[in-house]
């Protein structure tokens, strides 16, 4: 087939318009690319200046802390220093870094922002911080001042143009920067590796030194079992013969246990044996559960009767869960009356057989104890005032809650609705009359979840 000269010429004009228009494309392509990378850098350098203020007015305002002599004025700066390192998060999550590679620094700031919350409500309940407390904020002070002195030579140089945000990224990157370049020796690596002091804090919140030493309580004393043992409380704890469990090692952490795996009922049933003690931790079967022929009252009842069977008494059935045809039983324990609700079991019954898929004590290993109660000071009337003219009260109760420092303190607890029809619960302190704690239920036909 033979092509005439003018299609032949039309042909070339179309190609050289196509290459034209890819080129074009390409350059456009690669301006937007370029333009892309230059916003995003100065995106993450505003990111790291933000960080570098954020953490110089940290040190100021916990100067300021140390100074102050009035709770409403404590309770005011503390709360500007929560503000503070509020910023300092989002500054730092906007950094082209891993969150591990700047650990210690996300840490600091989160330990600082936790205890001016913690310092702010004392202080708006009429306590102001004790000497303790000011030599605390004297350290945390000088820890940021450290840490902002680091980051403000850092961000010079980095306005400098001495150094970008890319070459530091890159510097995080490499363990040994072979090029010894002023970005790998002068990056955030460096700051973490060179990371001031921080201060022990003790005190009734998440980040308090004291949770990291905690023990379990109702473990103390007890002796430690061989891998033997272990097998033997698995399969006393299970009514299964010895035979069928395989040793599958051990794990550590605040509760050490041995790890034990069964092929039983169709499933992998995994159970966790502390050392000390030799007591059930966890045990979990995989099996699925196919139909639901239990109502939840009845596997409920059910989980009632394994709880006592294993010699788990006084224990009261607070919310329940639904999921797969399994339903979850959350336990407390009561003292003389008293709801105790650190010390909780779990316990998942199958809706199929009855049978028993899931067991964990971590709660009650960790607190159950043999508790002194203190008097009530508080009186229940005088509690009930502290709740919401808005929410009607339907019952009342006293409790020992948890603490965010996992310390505990006896409430008087009272359920209550709204209005509209919602569920709250409301925790007034028996003996000071401060309101610890305000609960949201959230119910539906799976069950009872709180925020």
């Amino acid at each position: 087939m033979r092509i005439s000269k003018k299609a032949a010429r039309l042909a070339v004009i179309y190609t050289l318009a196509l290459s034209a228009v890819l080129s074009g494309f390409v350059a456009v392509s690669a301006s937007r690319a370029a333009n892309y990378k230059r916003q995003l850098e100065y995106t993450h350098q505003r990111a790291f200046l933000q960080l570098a203020s954020e953490i110089d007015d940290i040190d100021s305002t916990l100067q300021k802390c140390v100074y102050c002599t009035t709770p409403s004025m404590i309770s005011s700066v503390c709360a500007q220093v929560f503000g503070k390192a509020m910023s300092a998060q989002t500054a730092l999550s906007g950094l082209p870094v891993s969150s591990g590679d700047l650990e210690e620094t996300a840490g600091f700031i989160a330990k600082v922002q936790d205890y001016a919350y913690y310092l702010s409500r004392s202080a708006a309940s009429g306590t102001g911080p004790d000497e303790e407390q000011h030599c605390a904020l004297q350290s945390l002070s000088r820890t940021a001042s450290i840490l902002a002195g680091n980051l403000t030579q850092l961000a010079a140089d980095i306005q400098s143009g001495r150094l970008t945000l890319r070459e530091l990224e890159k510097a995080q990157g490499s363990s040994d920067a072979a090029d010894g370049s002023a970005g790998a020796e002068q990056g955030f690596q460096q700051i973490e590796s060179e990371f001031p002091e921080v201060p022990s804090l003790i005190y009734d919140g998440p980040f308090s030194d004291h949770i990291s030493r905690m023990t379990p309580r109702f473990l103390e004393g007890k002796d430690t079992i061989t891998a033997s043992d272990a097998l033997d409380a698995a399969s006393s704890f299970t009514g299964l013969d010895p035979s069928v469990f395989t040793a599958a090692g051990e794990r550590g952490g605040t509760i050490p246990v041995y790890l034990i795996t069964a092929r039983v009922d169709g499933g992998e049933l995994s159970v966790e044996v502390t050392k000390a003690g030799g007591e059930i931790l966890t045990l979990m079967n995989s099996r699925t559960v196919e139909r639901a022929e239990l109502s939840t009252e009845e596997a409920a009842a059910k989980a009632a009767e394994y709880l006592e069977r294993h010699g788990f008494e006084s224990m009261r059935e607070s919310y329940w869960l639904t999921e797969d045809n399994r339903v979850t039983v959350n336990y407390a324990y009561t003292q003389d009356g008293v709801i105790c609700y650190p010390d909780l079991i779990k316990v998942t019954i199958a809706q199929d057989t009855g049978s028993v898929v899931g067991f964990e004590s971590k709660g009650y290993l960790m607190s159950h104890i043999k508790r002194e109660i203190p008097d009530v000071q508080i009186t229940e009337e005088a509690a009930s005032g502290l709740v919401s003219p808005e929410l009607e009260i339907q019952s009342h109760e006293l409790a020992v809650i948890p603490t965010s420092g996992k310390n505990e303190v006896l409430c008087h607890e009272f359920k209550c609705a709204s209005a509209d029809g919602r569920h709250y619960i409301v925790y007034v302190n028996a003996v000071t009359g401060a309101e610890e704690k305000l609960l949201i239920l959230l119910e539906s036909e799976n069950g009872t979840l709180t925020i």
